[in-house]
């Protein structure tokens, strides 16, 4: 083989992987991706180190999860809200936001040093969410929480946010491990446009393998 047809090897072999890789990084973005429980927020309905499929095609086709989906998305910048520093505004703060098309690569694509968080969708938008009593009402109506364990109460977190309709392309999310999840009741509601995917299958351990409601 000449040096000439080893060159074109190596520039196939080149071409071929970064095909590899693009393609990877579109299905991930847009189509699905695996990740890993690695909080203790939705105890006991997923536990720390299990490992999930995200369905992403909801978050490229702009669609509104439904009550009771588990979501996954980008941690506000300020994840909890004191009642000094309210200003009316019940939508979660994102303002450490990359600003030029290679820092967006990184974090949004590449989703390095990009923090996330994985809770259950309770308030859609137009939702009158109230929490009182240790349990959740929506529209005045008390919520039935299957999923929760016995005995489980809903604290209100810092009060702010247990009263409160739920602003248009927006969600409001919390754990089912209620006293020990950081969610919507500190920081506010999350925006659709910072939804990262659906929980879809569980794929381990095997045993629990299947779909996660």
């Amino acid at each position: 083989m000449s040096l000439s047809d080893r060159t074109k090897d190596i520039l196939e072999w080149i071409v071929c992987i970064l095909i590899a890789f693009v393609l990877a990084l579109l299905i991930r973005y847009f189509i699905g991706t695996p990740t890993i429980v690695k909080q203790s927020s939705m105890y006991p309905t997923l536990v720390q180190n299990q490992r999930l499929i995200l369905n992403r095609w909801s978050r490229t086709t702009k669609q509104m999860p439904e009550r009771g989906d588990i979501i996954t998305f980008e941690a506000p910048s300020e994840t909890y809200v004191s009642a000094d520093e309210f200003d009316n505004n019940v939508i979660a703060r994102y303002n450490n936001e990359p600003t030029n098309w290679f820092s967006k690569f990184v974090y949004y694509v590449l989703e390095i040093n990009k923090e996330s968080y994985i809770k259950r969708v309770i308030g859609l938008p137009g939702d009158h969410v109230q929490i009182k009593d240790g349990k959740v009402y929506i529209n005045n109506e008390e919520l039935d929480e299957p999923y929760l364990q016995d005995n489980v109460t809903t604290n209100m977190g810092n009060g702010i946010f247990s009263d409160l309709v739920v602003p248009e392309n927006c969600v409001f999310a919390m754990g089912d491990n209620r006293d020990h999840s950081t969610d919507c009741r500190s920081f506010g509601c999350i925006p659709l446009e910072k939804i990262e995917g659906t929980v879809w299958i569980r794929f381990w351990p095997l045993n629990l393998f299947g779909k996660v409601e």
